[in-house]
Order: structure tokens, then sequence, then C-alpha cells
């Protein structure tokens, strides 16, 4: 073995070595919008809330009202943050421009959500404050995409 040879192989296994601890960093990253978009959306509904925003939707058609509740936010923020999160992790595994198509995914499920909101029968104050809690799930999780899950060679 050359000393070429040697410099070769140490500088495969160096790099070999990095990738596993990107990939942890990248899930960190991750999950941490994940955690902060949960934490974001319960602190926005407890201080609406406080404020005496009632969080109460009638659905078109029906009388009675829904009363959102503190767990009802939080089991919907993290089904649609996992959602992401697990859309951007097989767009990454299926095609190179993961980060733009996941982009552009984001932005239309964030457009559509709003479609809800618009039919339901509330408060302007509930409207404008489940608007703020989905953007602010947005704002929280499309910076995650600043991680790639695998370092570019």
């Amino acid at each position: 073995m050359t000393a070429t040879d040697t410099t070769i192989n140490t500088t495969d296994t160096t790099a070999a070595a990095r990738r596993p601890g990107r990939a942890v960093s990248a899930k960190r990253v991750r999950a941490t919008a994940v955690a902060a978009a949960i934490a974001a959306n319960s602190v926005l509904y407890v201080g609406a809330r406080a404020l005496g925003t009632d969080f109460k939707l009638t659905d078109p058609g029906m009388t009675e009202a829904h009363q959102l509740i503190l767990p009802e936010i939080v089991v919907f923020t993290a089904l649609f943050a996992l959602l992401g999160w697990g859309s951007l992790a097989v767009l990454e595994r299926v095609t190179r421009h993961a980060r733009v198509a996941w982009t552009m995914l984001a932005c239309a499920v964030l457009m559509l959500s709003f479609v809800p909101i618009g039919i339901e029968q509330a408060t302007p104050a509930t409207k404008a404050m489940l608007s703020v809690i989905h953007i602010a799930v947005a704002v929280a999780l499309v910076p995650m995409l600043r991680t790639p899950a695998r370092p570019r060679d």
C-alpha cells in the first residue's frame, strides 16, 4: 500500500464517518421544527383564548357549534407537521429537487388550509387566529429545508 492509497482510504473513511452525524443533525433540526410548530400553536391558542377568542366553529347547514380545544390544536398541528416531514423525506428519496418540490407542496397545502376557515361560520377573531395558527405551522416547518438530509458530494 502506498502513501497515496492510505490518503485515499483515510479520506473515504472520514467522509463516511461524517455522513451519519449530518443525518442525525438533520433529523434533530426537523424534529425541532415539528416541536416548534406545536409549541407556537399552543401558545397562540392559549393567548387568543385568554384574550377572548372563542374558537367556536359551525359547519354550514349545522346549528350546533364545535368548540376547538387545545388538545385538538396540538394533535392537528403534530399530524400535519409530521406529514410534512414525511413528504419531504419521500421526496428526498425520489428526486434531486426535493426542496423545491416540497416548498411548492407546502405552499399549496397552506393555501388550501384557508378554505375550511372561509367556509366555517365563526367570529372574525376565531377566523383570524386560525389563519395565524396555519401560518405559524408553515413558518416553523419551511425553514427545516435548510438542513439537507444527505450531505452534498
